[in-house]
């Protein structure tokens, strides 16, 4: 064969090994491609953590608590593992069997009302009266904070761990402010609150709703107060699975309730039954200045 055909054979014999080489790197660049695609698993619900934390502090199994709850032990696993929401009917089944702190968040999970449930129960009067042992409890946790209550007319509200938003500003996924733990018990004047029960105070993140409250303003809530037909024009705290804690001013016009910023370069959230927004509490006043 002469020189030079022998030089083309042999280029073209790199040539092919380099395409085949090639393309081998790109079905290994194609295997690869989808590792880099994977995502950070979404948070499960608050409730799937509270189910658990109830059952364990029962000290019993998926199967003992499936047999209290009439259902069946695969039904406890999905709520366990945020597959399947149990219905309002559960979440009162479940409360029942909680402490104060748990029954409250699972029935405020079934729809109920503080307000409602004090009514059927004897009235508002009855709240007042079981505000006083309530706050004996927080004193009880505050070293002595119960006596200097009874000095100066104060009473002790728990500042809770978590951060409400605004629009535009994320807040914790909360669905209920009941199970948050607390960082620490302010004292103020009883007047503030007209049901100290179930008031608590929660710090805000963002700037939507200035000049009426400011970002890190720390505003007291009334979990009393959720009756959405009351609470046209004020200012309140709402929750969802999607956007968590937030803070915004409860409005409607014609027959559509939406939240508002006050700084109206911020869009409003039309209320819609498919929405999972929940009212939790009316925003009674604001502080600003505690770190």
């Amino acid at each position: 064969m002469p020189f030079g055909l022998v030089d083309e054979a042999s280029a073209s014999m790199r040539l092919a090994s380099k395409r085949s080489s090639a393309g081998t790197e790109s079905k290994r660049e194609y295997h690869r491609a989808p590792m880099k695609k994977r995502t950070k698993r979404e948070a499960a619900p608050e409730w799937v953590s509270q189910i658990t934390a109830l059952r364990d502090r029962l000290g019993i199994n998926q199967a003992e608590l499936a047999r209290r709850l009439e259902c069946s032990a695969m039904t406890i696993s999905r709520w366990e593992r945020g597959l399947l929401q149990p219905s309002a009917e559960h979440f009162i089944q479940l409360g029942n069997l909680g402490n104060r702190t748990e029954a409250w968040f699972f029935w405020e999970m079934a729809g109920i009302q503080p307000a409602r449930m004090v009514e059927a129960l004897g009235g508002k009067s009855r709240a007042k009266k079981s505000a006083g042992s309530l706050q004996f409890e927080i004193g009880a946790h505050d070293g002595g904070a119960l006596a200097a209550e009874k000095k100066s007319n104060t009473i002790g509200v728990p500042l809770l761990k978590a951060v409400a938003g605004t629009h535009g500003s994320a807040g914790d996924k909360r669905n209920s402010l009941r199970a948050i733990p607390t960082l620490q018990v302010l004292a103020v004047p009883g007047a503030w609150c007209p049901n100290p029960t179930y008031t608590s105070l929660i710090r805000v993140a963002g700037k939507s709703m200035q000049p009426a409250i400011r970002d890190h303003d720390i505003v007291a809530v009334d979990a009393y107060q959720t009756e959405r037909g009351r609470l046209y024009g004020q200012i309140v705290v709402v929750t969802s699975e999607a956007h968590g804690l937030s803070v915004s001013r409860l409005s409607r016009y014609d027959s559509v309730d939406v939240l508002e910023a006050e700084d109206r370069q911020f869009q409003p959230v039309v209320l819609k039954k498919s929405g999972g927004w929940r009212i939790v509490g009316r925003v009674l006043w604001s502080i600003s200045g505690i770190t």
